[in-house]
């Protein structure tokens, strides 16, 4: 019996992958390498190169390989970048999650882990939100997460049977091992880490925002603490047992553009100023999620400190431009 994770290529989802192995779960990942890594996937762990999309390879996936809980992390994602491409965001997340599902009721497979994102919140009303907030997304990437959500809402309203549950991602960091670094161009941290490796200056995009020091504020988690609270979710649902059916993922703490940077001087040793560029359309002065439910149900709680973040970002960044100039 094993777990099939999609997207399990990626870099949160590879980083699911080692904790489920290292819990002696047997997974298989299924991924079309758009976006993920096949080096990020283990020699001994299965895997399949396709799209979600495809209900053929899903169905025949979970038959070769006895699937009785499905990960589900295969997506498109960045914002900013939807808005420019919204029918393939809308295809990937929305038809790929559909076909999932519907893999997922033909094989009868009763536990579901969907991974969502905070941008459900949009620009949020309060400071601290819960996940009885409604949806405000600003973006095809927020509401494509947001109809995901709903579709598998649905789909549980009638097959009460199918036990399952939404994560609603923060802003995620860091690096649980060297090799798995975040090569994103649109994540802050690898954007800062990409710019002093080049011996560029860091962009600050707003600092004129209502907060202490006028930069944004986010609530930032580190990758491992994202991964063990999807083995605790999936230990869990193995157990027979029922979870929420929406849970925040973060630290419940804010931290400004400006402490990050901070942060980035110390552990690297690099000096710099930033330059400050004008607020970008949509951005929220300040989002930070309330995590009690998850602490609560779960026994989850994040452990890892913005140094600590930065420091493994740190880490796994150097290792990454090591392998590239080795490669060259």
């Amino acid at each position: 019996m094993s777990w099939l994770i999609t997207g399990g290529a990626g870099y949160i989802g590879s980083h699911v992958v080692r904790a489920f192995r290292c819990a002696g779960l047997d997974v298989v990942v299924l991924d079309n390498l758009s976006t993920g890594y096949r080096d990020f996937v283990p020699t001994d762990v299965s895997f399949v190169e396709a799209s979600v999309t495809d209900g053929d390879a899903v169905r025949a996936t979970m038959d070769a390989h006895a699937v009785h809980g499905v990960v589900h992390l295969a997506a498109l994602k960045y914002a900013g970048v939807s808005v420019q491409e919204p029918l393939r965001f809308y295809r990937e997340n929305v038809l790929g999650m559909q076909v999932l599902l519907e893999s997922v009721v033909d094989r009868g497979i009763d536990r579901l882990l969907l991974s969502s994102s905070a941008s459900w919140y949009g620009t949020p009303a309060a400071e601290i939100v819960d996940e009885d907030e409604p949806p405000r997304p600003e973006s095809p990437y927020g509401e494509s997460k947001t109809i995901s959500e709903w579709l598998l809402r649905d789909l549980a309203r009638i097959r009460p049977e199918l036990r399952q549950t939404s994560l609603r991602y923060f802003n995620v960091v860091g690096s649980g091992t060297p090799e798995l670094a975040d090569h994103s161009p649109h994540n802050l941290f690898p954007k800062v880490l990409r710019a002093l490796t080049d011996g560029a200056t860091p962009v600050v995009n707003g600092a004129d925002y209502p907060t202490p020091d006028g930069s944004c504020v986010r609530d930032y988690v580190h990758v491992v603490d994202v991964a063990d609270a999807h083995l605790a979710i999936a230990q869990r649902l193995d157990g027979g047992q029922r979870c929420a059916a929406v849970y925040n993922v973060g630290r419940g703490v804010g931290s400004s553009v400006f402490e990050i940077l901070d942060s980035m001087r110390r552990i690297t040793g690099i000096e710099f100023t930033p330059e400050i560029k004008a607020r970008r359309p949509g951005d929220p002065a300040r989002i930070v999620g309330r995590v009690e439910r998850i602490g609560r149900d779960l026994d989850w709680h994040a452990s890892a400190g913005l140094d600590e973040m930065v420091a493994s970002a740190w880490s796994a960044w150097q290792h990454h431009l090591a392998s590239t100039r080795g490669a060259s």
